[in-house]
């Protein structure tokens, strides 16, 4: 079953998760109330979710050793260890991966409305698959959450299919390709399965509707040409748990990254951003070092806020769901091999709009 850990804090490499919060750890109840799923994921496709990390990387708790070597690597931020060895990476992703996966998918649930309206203003009937870049996805969690938030809406749109690209800095794509493997195909089953069990067994997605790709890619080093490429299509661009890494290694490049972005991301396309929240980075101004939210430093960016405008200089985004603080927690009913752990997270969505100035 699920398990509570007690895991410490551990750093993550540029564009590459960490670890997340203890499901034991106490959270703001007046919170856990206000943001209470609406539109929860069914217990049938968490659970298969997970299924799939567990036929795809066969975690077992002979794995505990490894997870405490990477954690600490990660703790000394010598990411090119933790994230140079392939047992590494694979451990990583059967241990940190399947909760977040679970809480991502939460989480598209949760902001489906905003895609649906963008979608049916692009023409839903279009065969044109949805374009989504993952920056920092590369562990699985974002390919994975994904391919359950299709699936869901297989049986409303059958035509309905994702073209996904996984950016990060560690070469991921053989833990990508066993995920990828186990999404298409369907289930094992015991040889003793019923004539009706085998029957009704079958894959999470057909393998036409979901095509992964997989980059090594330093983000905070991408050519112009390589980034207008990858997401001057895209419906939507995430970054989870990956920004505020982003801004420790380099806060200057990571601002450049955004702006980059917004100059070359499409009208209606989405930025979703997910990461712990209470982060804060240190910003020099004037000589003087202080420190911002990542929000408030996301914000200054994106919608400019806090600065001077000209006639021509206005916003080019607008935030249209935002969240501080939330939590997402696993159903104890849930069954895995090793332990897993709760999320909290802050979470910011935005949609690319018309330059916006003031006044």
């Amino acid at each position: 079953m699920v398990q509570s850990s007690k895991s410490g804090k551990t750093a993550k490499a540029r564009g590459t998760k960490s670890g997340g919060n203890p499901r034991n750890a106490t959270s703001n109840n007046a919170a856990a109330v206000k943001h209470s799923n609406i539109r929860a994921v069914p217990f049938e496709l968490q659970q298969r979710c997970l299924n799939v990390f567990r036929d795809a990387l066969e975690p077992d708790e002979q794995d505990v050793k490894t997870v405490q070597e990477v954690k600490g690597h990660l703790y000394n931020r010598d990411f090119s260890t933790a994230f140079g060895n392939p047992e590494y990476l694979k451990v990583y992703a059967s241990r940190w991966s399947p909760s977040r996966a679970l809480g991502y998918l939460q989480i598209f649930n949760d902001v489906q409305e905003y895609f649906d309206v963008a979608f049916e203003e692009g023409g839903s009937l279009s065969p044109k698959p949805r374009e989504i870049v993952c920056l920092g996805g590369g562990a699985g969690a974002e390919l994975v959450a994904l391919a359950g938030w299709l699936h869901q809406s297989l049986s409303e749109a059958e035509e309905q299919k994702l073209d996904i690209k996984l950016l990060d800095i560690a070469s991921w794509e053989s833990v990508v390709s066993c995920l990828e493997r186990r999404i298409v195909i369907p289930p094992e089953l015991s040889k003793y399965a019923s004539a009706a069990a085998k029957q009704a067994n079958k894959a999470m997605l057909p393998e036409e509707c979901i095509k992964v790709e997989s980059q090594q890619q330093d983000i905070l080093t991408w050519s112009e040409a390589d980034l207008k490429s990858t997401v001057g299509g895209a419906d939507l661009v995430t970054l989870m748990f990956t920004l505020n890494e982003l801004y420790s290694t380099n806060l200057a490049a990571t601002q450049q990254l955004l702006a980059r972005l917004t100059d070359c991301m499409q009208l209606g396309s989405h930025l979703l951003v997910v990461d712990s929240p209470g982060s804060y980075s240190t910003v020099s101004i004037n000589g003087a070092e202080k420190k911002y939210p990542m929000q408030w430093l996301l914000d200054y960016t994106l919608l400019r806020s806090g600065q001077k405008k000209g006639k021509d200089d206005g916003a080019k985004w607008a935030k249209v769901e935002s969240d501080e603080s939330r939590w997402f927690k696993l159903s104890p009913d849930l069954k895995y091999p090793i332990e897993l752990e709760n999320m909290r997270f802050q979470m910011h969505l935005y949609r690319r709009v018309k330059e916006t100035p003031e006044g």
